[in-house]
């Protein structure tokens, strides 16, 4: 098929893929800054013992994580999990063709708007790499001890998700890594949010411009609020505790 065979079809998946994962950060960054919400309203740490969803003694962060844990949400992990795996297989896959075809490392196989533009632009594939690193990090501090005992019965479920980020964000050097790693993410979502509507054909000089800011934005709206998640966290039990 042409969409699998043809340069631009692959381009296309990694740009819905890639906006499918922007709209997935986005809503998991709003949640986690429920926790920062919490702490100026006194429910920060609230979690009542009830196997429940949704109790009402409840944070604000903890609601959200039930939120997570519905069925609707939990159908949809493995549709994430495969988002994940076909952006960052096709990205892999059309670094290797350009190698290939230009004899170095670029982009994208066509001459593109952002060749020279910026570091993050020529080095999206070590951004991705770093990030891939990551997220199997991040996975063992959150979503092993939540989701994966309540999807498949492995491990010992943790009900009180501000204990879990509690326990990650409070030693300092898990906050510098995961800054560093928020820093990564922000620099791969600047030019990935523009490129994938490049892609699918935004590329007039008016709009360019417009969707490169629009993207300094959006990337800026979700990663401070993850490093605003992380740094309360610390404070919370560093400072207040």
């Amino acid at each position: 098929m042409f969409i699998f065979n043809s340069s631009i079809g692959k381009k296309f998946i990694q740009a819905v893929s890639g906006a499918f994962l922007i709209i997935f950060l986005l809503l998991h960054a709003t949640i986690n800054f429920f926790s920062v919400i919490d702490s100026f309203t006194g429910k920060y740490g609230i979690a009542t013992a009830d196997p429940e969803l949704f109790s009402k003694g409840d944070g604000l962060f903890k609601l959200g994580c039930d939120f997570m844990s519905t069925p609707v949400i939990s159908i949809m992990v493995p549709v994430l999990a495969l988002g994940f795996l076909v952006h960052i297989g096709y990205g892999i896959w059309l670094t290797i063709c350009n190698i290939r075809a230009r004899g170095g490392y670029k982009r994208y196989e066509v001459a593109s708007k952002a060749a020279a533009d910026s570091w993050s632009a020529k080095n999206m594939l070590v951004l991705g790499i770093v990030i891939l690193g990551f997220i199997f990090f991040h996975l063992t501090h959150f979503w092993a001890k939540m989701q994966l005992p309540e999807m498949f019965g492995i491990g010992t479920f943790e009900n009180n998700p501000y204990l879990l980020l509690g326990a990650t964000f409070g030693k300092w050097w898990l906050l510098v890594l995961y800054l560093i790693w928020f820093a990564a993410l922000f620099l791969h979502l600047t030019h990935g949010f523009w490129s994938m509507f490049q892609t699918v054909g935004w590329d007039g000089q008016t709009w360019f411009k417009r969707l490169k800011v629009i993207g300094i934005i959006v990337a800026a709206i979700i990663i401070l609020m993850f490093v605003a998640t992380a740094v309360n966290a610390f404070v919370q039990v560093n400072c207040l505790a």
